[in-house]
């Protein structure tokens, strides 16, 4: 006996650390999901060992989550202080979500065993500047110079404390001392074009920069954005518009790309495309103060009034005491002609709002030239009516004018052309699916299906006993699979075999005492062919047959469901007061609030039933979540979660509801744990919610 137990701990420990190298080969080849999977498991084996956490940062940080590589370095630096590369990690973790003063702690830490790493050297030093410890930066970069002196990265990041020091000839000097070093030096090229637009306006000085930087990365979108307004700067207007066309294809979903190009579509009067790119713009973010207010000015000239409104109204609610608004709502209503009461309003607000603005602007003027400060102002038609002109009208418009070129209507470049990655911090790391582009959308159902559609990381359906208990008993003609990716039926062959099998039981039920089974075989049948009405019908009647049959509740929730979508047309929305379902019928809001009374009845039923039945509770909150009751759906979330721990779809959708409910910090925490989990679109959502 004692060599059998002596065996199988052998067994075990070979096992482990055969999937741990397997772990870190996926790592080597970026295979950032896929390995996170591999050390999970060596994780739930050995929760003692320090490795597995430690090399599972390192894959969570090339997705960018960093509170999930912050969490899981610490882990490993509490089961082994002395691997020196996790402190490095948690430094770096910590510098990415602004824990600046944390991260030089680990980093100073990792210094103390090896004093003269290039790497964590460099990232303790821009660590510095972001904790405006100035001083010690510069020591940094000087120890770093001297022990490297052929490093282009220590003199990009003195370039950059020289900028924010405002030492502008010294950071030039610096970056072309760095390009004389490396002359694919990219950010060298980026930074000394910012210099020459900031310093000196040299826009031909900037694109030659420009230029070069996308020479050696001509796959990152933001650097064509740049270029382009470097173009349009210059007054080469086909130059800007191609750099937008080839920024938007590289990143659809930079909202700045969209915005840029359609104020040079508007600026040349090509009106309808350019509401199309503001249209981009409000996908991406649909209070884009900028965007409305841009595309209003659009609808106004194409007379499109009723959506001008709309939009303008939109700026009004995040900007009340905006007067370049209501002056534009004035001029809608002016022009469309049976508005004047609503034009005469916004007018006299307009008038109001800009006499407050000149007003508090000449104080500040006053009390600055009182404390002996320079404030030098041009006095503009505003100010000249404010000190008695008769013509608010013009004042109003100029003073328009002025807010919407300051708050709307100037280019924007991409990002802070000075930043510096780490040196952990490779954006053209393959294997980066935070990178990718993927539809944001929560986690679909999970539901009882005769096929599934297994994914890389999940082979296999989810199991739940009721089912399992089923598909022994090969009662039903198929065997029941229990999974969220429900394939489209669309071969001949495959669609026949069910019309046969609901041909079958129409036979026995005619001809037999009907049983529950029966009626709910067909219904599943049904529910293939996603003819949900008779499916419905069969789950109730095998319910009222055996009404403790959890799974039949189950099925006629998720039935009644689909049916809802189906006939509001919108995924669970509807944007009308009524719609006209597939039966031809109208949807008024009263029958779908009754109808989703009764598939949430019918989920409770199940859980009363089969109360740890996690999925039942995660569907519920699915329903909850696409009827935007989010504090509900995290309620039915978190009690999926709590019956089953390692549930990544639950997470994921917690996450998604959070991040809606403005809880960052729970969402990010969610996410990071799904993403963990296997469920890949998590990173995506990480990074576009924390840019």
């Amino acid at each position: 006996m004692l060599l059998v137990c002596a065996f199988v701990k052998t067994e075990a420990q070979i096992n482990t650390d055969q999937v741990l190298r397997v772990g870190q080969n996926a790592l080597y080849f970026e295979d950032y999901m896929l390995s996170i999977q591999y050390f999970n498991q060596v994780i739930a084996a050995k929760p003692y060992l320090a490795q597995p956490y430690f090399f599972r940062s390192i894959a969570k940080l090339n997705l960018e989550d960093y509170q999930g590589a912050e969490a899981d370095a610490t882990l490993a630096i509490e089961r082994n202080p002395y691997i020196t590369d996790a402190w490095e990690v948690r430094g770096v973790a910590r510098q990415n979500q602004g824990k600046s003063k944390d991260a030089i702690e680990d980093y100073n830490h990792a210094l103390s065993q090896l004093p003269d790493n290039r790497g964590i050297l460099f990232n303790k030093a821009l660590a510095q500047e972001d904790a405006a410890d100035y001083d010690g930066a510069r020591e940094s970069f000087d120890r770093l110079m001297k022990v490297y002196p052929g490093f282009d990265g220590a003199y990009m990041g003195r370039a950059r404390l020289n900028m924010i020091t405002g030492d502008t000839v010294a950071a030039k000097a610096d970056l072309d001392k760095a390009l004389e070093l490396n002359r694919n030096a990219v950010n060298a090229y980026v930074m000394r074009a910012d210099i020459a637009i900031n310093s000196n306006e040299d826009f031909a000085s900037a694109l030659a920069d420009m230029n070069e930087a996308i020479k050696l990365q001509p796959h990152y979108a933001g650097y064509f954005i740049n270029r382009a307004f470097l173009r349009y700067k210059l007054d080469d207007y086909f130059g800007a518009m191609a750099d937008y066309d080839y920024a938007v294809n590289l990143d659809p979903l930079n909202p700045v790309g969209w915005f840029n190009r359609g104020l040079l579509r508007a600026e040349v009067s090509d009106n309808d495309r350019a509401i199309q790119d503001f249209s981009e713009v409000l996908k991406l973010d649909r209070d884009d103060a900028r965007a409305l207010y841009n595309r209003a000015m659009l609808y106004r000239e194409t007379h499109q009034w009723d959506k001008a409104i709309a939009d303008i109204d939109k700026v009004i609610e995040q900007y009340p005491d905006f007067a370049g608004a209501y002056f534009a709502r004035f001029q809608v209503n002016s022009e469309r002609g049976g508005h004047l009461r609503e034009a005469e309003r916004d007018y006299n607000k307009a008038t109001e709002l800009t006499k407050i603005a000149q007003a508090e602007a000449k104080k500040a003027k006053e009390a600055a030239q009182a404390a002996g400060g320079d404030m030098a102002t041009t006095t503009t038609g505003n100010e000249a009516n404010a000190q008695g002109g008769d013509e608010p009208a013009a004042s109003v418009e100029e003073y328009s004018s002025q807010m919407v070129a300051d708050r709307f209507m100037s280019l924007l470049t991409v990002e802070n052309n000075t930043e510096l990655e780490g040196e952990y911090n490779n954006k053209s790391i393959r294997g980066k699916v935070q990178d990718r582009n993927i539809a944001i959308e929560m986690e679909p159902m999970v539901v009882l299906s005769y096929y599934g559609a297994p994914t890389e990381l999940q082979e296999t359906g989810f199991y739940i006993k009721e089912v399992d208990d089923i598909n022994s008993s090969r009662i039903l003609r198929f065997a029941i699979i229990v999974t969220d990716r429900v394939p489209t039926i669309d071969d001949e062959n495959l669609m026949q075999r069910h019309f046969q099998s609901i041909e079958y039981y129409n036979s026995y039920l005619a001809t037999h005492q009907p049983r529950a089974v029966e009626y709910f075989g067909r219904g599943m049948d049904f529910m293939t062919l996603r003819d949900y009405e008779p499916a419905i019908a069969d789950f109730s009647r095998a319910i009222e047959l055996t009404p403790d049959w959890s799974l039949a509740y189950l099925m006629r929730a998720i039935a009644n469901y689909q049916m809802l979508k189906a006939e509001s047309g919108n995924a669970g929305h509807t944007s009308e007061a009524n719609k006209k379902g597939d039966a031809g019928h109208e949807i008024t809001p009263e029958m779908r609030r009754a109808k989703l009374r009764s598939i949430i009845a019918d989920f409770d039923k199940t859980t009363g039933l089969s109360p740890n039945m996690a999925f039942a509770y995660y569907d519920k909150g699915n329903v909850l979540l696409e009827e935007e009751d989010l504090t509900s759906a995290v309620s039915a979330y978190s009690k999926a979660i709590e019956l089953k721990p390692d549930f990544g779809e639950a997470y994921y959708n917690r996450g998604y509801a959070y991040m809606k409910l403005g809880n960052r910090e729970a969402g990010t925490a969610d996410l990071s744990k799904a993403g963990e989990l296997g469920i890949l679109p998590s990173y995506n959502l990480l990074k576009r919610m924390n840019r």
